[in-house]
């Protein structure tokens, strides 16, 4: 078989916020499969801080993103917790409340932010750089 024939693992990307619509429009934004050279996506959707702490304690999920306007706990301060505390933690993009929030990003130590409300076509540029970085192209 050749590399472009192998079977390809899904990516696992997890998509944290207390607002089920904010997570579908996420996932609806990024579709199965970002782009043509990435695996496929499988999501996984939590709505609480713990549970995102527990998939990320696994070294399993390839991309987290996180809403930064969740609530009671924010996916920035969140983020913070995995830079600190997750050995080799994945790429961690951060929903802000608006494009002046970019700088809590930085703060937070998330490689990438995208304000509310969602651009798709920017979430989709920004995972689909980020997931290159952490897999190579499958073509």
């Amino acid at each position: 078989m050749t590399d472009a024939q192998q079977p390809t693992t899904p990516l696992s990307v997890l998509v944290y916020s207390d607002d089920s619509h904010t997570r579908e429009q996420v996932m609806l934004a990024l579709g199965t499969r970002p782009h043509p050279d990435l695996p496929s996506v499988d999501y996984i959707e939590v709505a609480t801080e713990p549970m995102v702490i527990r998939h990320l304690d696994t070294g399993t999920i390839d991309l987290a993103i996180l809403d930064g306007e969740a609530a009671p706990v924010g996916g920035l301060g969140i983020a913070r917790q995995l830079k600190d505390e997750i050995f080799n933690c994945p790429p961690v993009l951060v929903l802000t409340g608006r494009p002046e929030d970019a700088w809590l990003a930085t703060w937070s130590r998330a490689e990438a932010a995208v304000p509310h409300p969602l651009d798709p076509l920017l979430l989709a540029e920004t995972v689909i750089r980020l997931l290159r970085e952490r897999v190579p192209a499958t073509r």
